[in-house]
């Protein structure tokens, strides 16, 4: 098997992970407090990853360190808008809007990396505004709050994406991921403590999330996401993540019943389109 073709198979298991969580961080934070469940979440993928491969932290250079610290804020944000979105919205349209970032990818590369925005990419981004406000807009042309936060938590995961593909190559990947871990926990343990009052959940439903999402969609899933991203670009990740929000929706319908309106599927289906036109090769490129 093909290096290329072995870290398309693992960030595509990585996706359907990430797409699978939604509805379960719903229930838990419908339980425990949104910070609170992000400190845990990943205190637990902290404490695996430690355990595995702390001994690389010995060897880490500040390099590593210091693009790992920038990473994990844009990790934290990615999360916490997210996790706090998802107490205002359902699990289907937090996938969808969440896939937003697929498309933002582009064009944060087209500024940072000074990388040419193809008229294919412009077109990607209408289509996904059109289709965003579809999913999004209420009958009063409102925008749920949920909803606002969850494009929040897409512009972070963008710079994530973006900032991984640029460094991932040159450090330790996964001295990388544990460093952004250990932002993300200290970060949304300070807000906990600061804001909320946290617990040590005693409900199994909370604790079977929390597993789920420390163990394989934190520590596993941004282990994998750090290591393979090195051998692939950020454009042709994001084709991979694009399918996170149909395993979200998929998974939102088989768990939990939602069904999504006429108008949100044309919307997500508009997204979808969006997200894979975004990453097409164009007439463009084909020229160069």
């Amino acid at each position: 098997m093909s290096k290329n073709l072995k870290s398309d198979i693992m960030l595509l298991l990585v996706t359907v992970i990430w797409g699978s969580t939604f509805v379960v961080v719903k229930n838990a934070t419908s339980i425990l407090p949104v910070y609170n469940f992000l400190f845990l979440r990943f205190l637990i993928a902290l404490i695996v990853l430690v355990i595995m491969f702390g001994k690389r932290l010995l060897h880490i250079d500040k390099k590593t360190f210091a693009v790992s610290i920038i990473v994990g804020i844009m990790l934290f944000l990615g999360y916490a808008f997210q996790t706090l979105g998802l107490k205002y919205t359902t699990a289907s349209k937090s996938g969808f809007i969440t896939g937003f970032n697929v498309v933002l990818v582009p064009i944060l590369e087209s500024i940072f990396l000074k990388a040419k925005l193809s008229k294919t990419s412009w077109l990607s981004v209408l289509l996904a505004l059109a289709g965003l406000f579809l999913m999004t807009a209420n009958i009063d042309l409102k925008i749920n709050f949920g909803d606002f936060l969850t494009l929040l938590c897409a512009v972070s995961f963008a710079f994530q994406v973006v900032l991984i593909a640029k460094y991932a190559p040159s450090v330790d990947t996964v001295s990388f991921a544990i460093i952004q871990i250990f932002v993300v926990t200290l970060s949304s343990g300070i807000l906990s403590f600061v804001y909320e009052k946290p617990i040590i959940p005693t409900d199994k439903t909370v604790w079977f999330a929390l597993i789920l999402t420390g163990i394989f969609a934190t520590a596993f899933a941004l282990a994998v996401q750090n290591t393979m991203q090195a051998n692939t670009s950020a454009t042709h990740a994001a084709i991979i993540f694009s399918l996170e929000p149909v395993f979200s929706a998929i998974t939102a319908y088989l768990v939990s019943g939602e069904i999504m309106t006429l108008r949100s599927i044309i919307g997500g289906f508009l997204m979808l389109i969006s997200m894979i036109l975004s990453e097409m090769p164009s007439k463009d490129n084909l020229r160069a």
